[in-house]
């Protein structure tokens, strides 16, 4: 029986790295090894930067609600205690685009987490 080499496979593998490591600097898009090593890391970066996205768009979502709900008289943490009470049931993805492009539906939502406090 003949024997089975691994050249096409080895090949095909180098190949794929090198080809998510195109445009990285020096000898990290052209050796194997290093590039190996580069897409290995970027791929941790990048897993991480997922994560990190999410928490920064919900602390800029906050940051936003805040800044409105001061000038409705009130702060963020009485505010979205009153959302729940009143039954309210807005994300803050959706209550940060209200409290930037529609001022007045949003005033109009403090004042029944007011009226519900």
């Amino acid at each position: 029986m003949a024997r089975i080499k691994g050249a096409m496979m080895t090949r095909k593998r180098r190949k794929s790295v090198l080809k998510a490591a195109k445009g990285y600097w020096g000898a990290k898009s052209k050796h194997f090894k290093m590039a190996k090593q580069a897409v290995l890391k970027s791929g941790n970066y990048a897993f991480a930067g997922r994560k990190l996205k999410k928490r920064d768009f919900r602390s800029l979502w906050i940051t936003r609600i805040s800044a409105q709900a001061k000038v409705c008289g009130m702060n963020y943490s009485t505010l979205m205690h009153g959302l729940k009470l009143a039954g309210i049931s807005l994300n803050r993805k959706m209550l940060a685009e209200l409290a930037v492009s529609d001022k007045d539906a949003f005033a109009a939502i403090c004042e029944k987490a007011k009226a519900a406090l």
